[in-house]
């Protein structure tokens, strides 16, 4: 069995409805030929209805095929469960704790499309920085 990388403080327990979306994932390709430092992604998760496509600085957070991951979306990374009220994710006080501090790579970023596919299929965009 292979381990997943994910939260490594599990202990770090998140409150409120900020949890979006969670699964585990593993990574069938790695294509670094358009960036420097950054490759695209692509998983599938366990049971084969999800795909991911993910631009990671594997610099940061290197990679390889076959490896599991896991993701999660949330709306905050309060452990309270409450809203960022504009401020950035890097923007917190000397020595809080965020959800941020449980994972080993942090995207922050916004929904900006859903696109409907066939019945069974949707699409969600999300620009990340």
């Amino acid at each position: 069995k292979i381990p997943s990388r994910g939260p490594h403080s599990p202990r770090l327990a998140i409150m409120g409805d900020s949890q979006l979306f969670l699964d585990t994932f593993t990574l069938t390709d790695i294509n670094d030929a358009k960036y420097d430092r950054v490759s695209r992604l692509t998983a599938h998760n366990e049971n084969g209805d999800t795909e991911l496509t993910l631009d990671v600085n594997t610099e940061l957070y290197p990679c390889s095929i076959n490896e599991r991951v896991q993701v999660m979306l949330v709306s905050t990374l309060s452990l309270d469960g409450t809203r960022d009220d504009g401020k950035g994710w890097r923007e917190v006080g000397m020595g809080e704790q965020t959800l941020a501090d449980s994972w080993d790579y942090v995207c922050h970023g916004k929904v900006y499309r859903f696109e409907e596919g066939d019945e069974e299929n949707m699409w969600v965009l999300f620009l990340l920085g």
